[in-house]
């Protein structure tokens, strides 16, 4: 189409030309790629000339896995944050490890040798990564179902909140029985995951016997696995809410950190000074957390000092720092605490907030740098940035102690008890009593 704005007329320039433009340099002609080729287009008389090419394919994957190889080698050696490569022979591991790439014929083994390699360093944020191509995806129906039951169909053992069977639409509840998808019956022992494959957001019918004996169908949209997963996440940290709630009666909060990100803090900080401002005290719990970038934000809020209380008419209304944490406080740490997750208990016990509790957490705050590949299905690592106390000790492979230290044990975690919260909220309880 062409449009004339001085006299706002529009026509059209050429039929059948769509895609994306690139003028030439006096802008007399444009080239369009279209799924049917490339073309030069006349600005002046709209005439369309095909433009016809060759691309001859000539890649060889093999030649592209040594280049890479060569590649990190070399940045590994330029932007490790260890100049001395933690006493590592860089050199003669690369050559030991070459010996094996004639052999490798697909990037996900030729991942695996770069995370042999980089492992070698010893070191936290590396390693090789191989992204396949996105293929089938199976959706979820948001429910735990009945694994000892026998029968046909899937008898449903508890419906995850927030998922697509927990609406009053769909009412169902435990002991109702699913017994087809979309009109397959579901036969006992049947593997049923393939009727829900690329369903994800999309109607399925379900047919459900109900507890009560009566059957009728209904609709809903599965969810993508990765949907269900943020549900079980939010059912969890409800349950902790809710054992912190009972130990305690009521008197000391619970707020976990999702990620070291701003979406995580803005939680962390409505909730804790929202419907957790008027209790004694809180636990902080950064367990399983992957990391990112939030030590400091997070020991701003929790470092609050009361300077001055409101009192109209001898009423307490509130206090300053209004916007920060003032009471006591624990932060829960595992074994799984990474990458800034580390450096946020490091900073949190250094400024002396209050304990840290919980199992020991590894050493590994350190910032990386992802590098995509020439071939963008590989990614490889590099830590380039530490951090030191003011000790002089690196952070990096540096075990935090907890104060109080505890640990969950697979038994109990099995039967649903968290010992490590029980125990923070243990401490706290001890903590505040001892003012009184």
């Amino acid at each position: 189409m062409e449009h004339n704005l001085r006299e706002d007329e529009t026509k059209v320039l050429a039929k059948g030309i769509s895609g994306g433009i690139e003028p030439d340099a006096k802008v007399e002609n444009i080239y369009v790629i279209t799924r049917g080729g490339m073309k030069k287009v006349s600005l002046s008389s709209g005439s369309a000339e095909a433009i016809e090419f060759e691309a001859p394919y000539d890649r060889h994957p093999s030649l592209e896995r040594e280049y890479i190889y060569d590649h990190m080698l070399s940045q590994v050696k330029d932007k490790f944050y260890d100049v001395n490569l933690h006493g590592v022979d860089w050199e003669g591991y690369g050559e030991a490890y070459r010996r094996f790439l004639p052999y490798i014929n697909n990037n996900e083994d030729f991942a695996i040798l770069l995370s042999e390699i980089l492992g070698e360093l010893n070191a936290s944020h590396t390693g090789g990564r191989y992204r396949a191509a996105p293929g089938y995806s199976t959706a979820t129906l948001g429910a735990f179902f009945d694994d000892a039951d026998n029968g046909d169909g899937l008898l449903v053992k508890e419906v995850i909140a927030g998922g697509p069977l927990s609406t009053a639409k769909a009412g169902i509840k435990p002991g109702d029985r699913i017994t087809a998808i979309d009109g397959v019956a579901i036969t006992a022992g049947m593997d049923y995951f393939p009727l829900l494959r690329d369903k994800s957001d999309k109607r399925v019918r379900l047919d459900v016997k109900g507890a009560d004996g009566k059957t009728r169908n209904i609709e809903v949209k599965p969810i993508s696995a990765g949907e269900e997963s943020d549900l079980l996440y939010r059912r969890w940290v409800r349950r902790n809410q809710e054992v912190v709630d009972s130990v305690s009666g009521g008197r000391i909060g619970y707020v976990h950190v999702e990620g070291m990100d701003s979406p995580s803090f803005r939680t962390v900080y409505s909730e804790m000074l929202g419907k957790y401002r008027n209790r004694e005290a809180i636990i902080v719990d950064t367990r399983w957390n992957g990391g990112g970038w939030l030590h400091n934000d997070l020991a701003i809020l929790l470092g609050g000092k009361e300077y001055v209380r409101f009192v109209p008419r001898g009423q307490y209304i509130g206090s300053e720092p209004f916007s920060q944490w003032t009471k006591p406080s624990v932060m829960l740490v595992n074994e799984a605490n990474y990458s800034d997750a580390h450096g946020s208990p490091f900073v949190y016990q250094t400024l002396g907030l209050g304990d840290v509790v919980g199992a020991p957490v590894p050493g590994t705050m350190t910032a990386v740098w992802w590098e995509t590949q020439i071939d963008p299905t590989l990614v490889f690592g590099i830590p380039q940035v530490t951090s030191m106390d003011m000790n002089g000790t690196v952070l990096e492979n540096h075990q935090l102690t907890p104060d109080v230290e505890v640990y969950n044990t697979p038994d109990r975690v099995a039967a649903g008890i968290d010992d490590q919260i029980i125990k923070s909220v243990e401490h706290l309880l001890k903590k505040l009593d001892a003012k009184k």
